[in-house]
């Protein structure tokens, strides 16, 4: 039987922090399905890229990484807004799976009160790999493309995505 894992994230954007929970579940489950959440949110500050640059830049890094396409699924998952109905949701949008690995206390929760084994993730220099500090580097014109995989940094440059971040934090201060 093959065992088959579920992971959550926003993944704005994908990170090396990312990428290593990704291997380190791999080495446990036989598949994983990577769930891209808030996938209805883009062109905000704290999700700048839509559920399609997610699913590219995902799907690029672990090319890259040399990470066998038949080992993972990438499915964009809506958020709702009724936490009683989020895990039927995701069990709606996916592939049936067996064990969730997840640091996020809510999604931890409603996964174990579904009956579901919830596993904790080993985090990867979280201080440095982390969604918001690469935003605020982009924001900031600081160094960021050493925290994201080289084909997810070269996909940020080809959509623009630094001057996206860059505009919608001034429209957010008018």
């Amino acid at each position: 039987m093959v065992e088959r894992g579920l992971y959550v994230g926003r993944f704005q954007p994908f990170h090396l922090g990312h990428l290593g929970a990704i291997k380190d579940i791999l080495k446990e489950v036989d598949e994983l399905i990577i769930v891209i959440g808030s996938a209805q949110y883009s062109h905000l500050l704290d999700n700048p890229f839509t559920a399609g640059e997610r699913m590219v830049m995902i799907r690029k890094a672990l090319e890259e990484a040399g990470i066998d396409h038949s080992r993972f699924w990438i499915v964009p998952v809506p958020d709702m807004h009724l936490h009683m109905m989020w895990v039927s949701a995701v069990e709606g949008y996916t592939p049936s799976f067996d064990v969730v690995y997840s640091n996020e206390p809510l999604t931890r929760r409603l996964f174990i009160e579904a009956g579901y084994e919830v596993k904790a993730i080993r985090f990867h220099k979280r201080k440095i790999y982390s969604s918001t500090e690469i935003r605020e580097r982009m924001l900031k014109d600081k160094s960021w493309e050493k925290l994201v995989p080289k084909s997810v940094a070269a996909f940020i440059k080809e959509i623009d995505g630094v001057n996206r971040l860059r505009d919608l934090n001034k429209s957010d201060k008018v």
